[in-house]
């Protein structure tokens, strides 16, 4: 059975012209197959282009001039083989696979499936590798369909970090990238933190669309700025409702959560998917390196409600705005489980990096004592503990703590490394008197 099934495959194998074969099971470990689904991104195109990465991969290809790239993450030098599963569903195509902006060519044509290989390239460095495909002529209203790549010698192995499979919508997620966190230590500041101050400063260029600088997180909710599009920035607060689930419409009225108070020109409304509740944004176009101060306040009730307030301080403005005040039900506490995070939203983004600077942060407790908070424990989300994205990083710098992510960068931190930031401002000095 096993040489009846080796001739098989090697029929196979030498079917058809000298530069594809017809697709046949992955029988060889040393072959590794590279879903564009999760792995790949439209890096360049017109901004009327078509193409677009979808779960099965490449779609919409008619552009000349548009480029998509493939990102896997390699342990070992040596040689790299790619090919690529291909269809063209009319005509006769030419593509330019390149590694290191050395290019390789090929003919691709017919509407079935068929493996076609793009070349061999000696890889130097072991991490991450860009594998960019353009094309280069057509007869056909498209270049070419791609579900994915196939890679194959010493510098590929086992070992190469990619995403796998769809399982669990991990196309989806890994696309995005890997979500970090900055977890406060509050342990020696008491269990009344009634404020949380801190600030947030995006470096020029870390400002990419889809990105969620999330500064004042707490166990019932987050606050933070985001970029939604290339004309638009939020200012985002959000409570999460006691009672889990996605659909806000299914929440009963009393684990609603309910709008007490909300500032000038901000939206409110419910979220879902991601859990259910209440949301608010405020549109303002905040800038990269300039300085935000977030200020949070909780207020627990007698009537197991607590109250939830937003404040935002921008330069430009030079006061503290109200972005919105939520009561959720079912909830008396003070501020717990104190965070940051970076993330992004957008999937088509998440091959860009981006990070920020988070610092002075402070709490104070009901007495009206301001205490800093110093230490953090970096965390990341499923996608990087998975170990399906690998461009992930946090720390401190001085004054700071900072997060990265995103871009297939090559430097990592250690899951749960403790960091600490110097203090050296002041407690904030802000009125609370004055505060809406």
């Amino acid at each position: 059975m096993f040489v009846l099934l080796a001739i098989m495959i090697a029929l196979e194998l030498f079917a058809g012209d000298d530069n594809h074969r017809a697709i046949v099971p992955l029988v060889d470990s040393t072959v590794i197959a590279v879903p564009l689904g999760g792995n790949s991104w439209v890096t360049h195109s017109l901004p009327d282009g078509s193409e677009e990465v979808t779960d099965d991969g490449l779609k919409g290809w008619n552009n000349s001039q548009a480029v998509f790239s493939t990102f896997v993450k390699l342990r070992a030098t040596g040689t790299l083989n790619v090919s690529a599963v291909v269809r063209v569903p009319q005509g006769q195509s030419k593509i330019r696979c390149s590694i290191n902006s050395v290019p390789a060519e090929a003919t691709v044509s017919g509407t079935e499936w068929k493996e076609y290989f793009l070349g061999s390239w000696r890889m130097k460095d072991t991490g991450y590798v860009r594998i960019d495909m353009n094309g280069i002529s057509r007869s056909g209203p498209l270049f070419a369909e791609i579900s994915e790549l196939r890679i194959s010698g010493s510098a590929a192995g086992r070992n190469t970090v990619f995403v796998k499979n769809n399982e669990g919508n991990y196309f989806y997620w890994g696309r995005r990238g890997p979500s970090v966190h900055l977890n406060f230590d509050s342990s020696g500041v008491g269990n009344d933190a009634e404020w949380f101050y801190s600030e947030i400063t995006v470096p020029a260029g870390n400002d990419v669309t889809g990105s969620y600088f999330m500064a004042n997180g707490f166990k019932e909710g987050y606050f933070g700025i985001q970029v939604n599009s290339s004309s638009e920035r939020r200012v985002l607060f959000s409570v999460w409702s006691p009672y889990r689930t996605d659909d806000p419409a299914s929440v009963p009225d009393d684990k609603k959560i309910l709008l007490i108070k909300k500032g000038k020109d901000v939206h409110t409304g419910e979220f879902g998917n991601e859990g259910s509740g209440g949301q608010s944004y405020l549109a303002y176009p905040w800038k990269s390196d300039a300085t935000y101060q977030f200020l949070l306040h909780a207020e627990p009730l007698k009537d197991e409600h607590t109250f939830f307030t937003a404040y935002f301080f921008a330069p430009e403005q030079k006061r503290w705005m109200l972005i919105a005040s939520f009561s959720r039900p079912a909830t008396r506490t003070y501020l717990t489980r104190l965070h940051s995070f970076l993330e992004n939203f957008e999937p088509n983004t998440g091959w860009i990096t981006r990070q920020a600077l988070y610092g002075n942060q402070w709490i104070r407790n009901a007495r009206g004592e301001w205490k800093p908070l110093s230490a953090v424990t970096f965390t990341a989300d499923a996608t990087a503990q998975k170990g399906y994205r690998l461009d992930y990083e946090g720390g401190s710098t001085g004054t700071n703590f900072f997060l990265r992510n995103c871009g297939f960068f090559n430097q990592q931190t250690i899951f749960r490394t403790i960091f600490s930031r110097t203090v050296t401002n002041p407690p904030p000095s802000i009125d609370f008197m004055t505060l809406e």
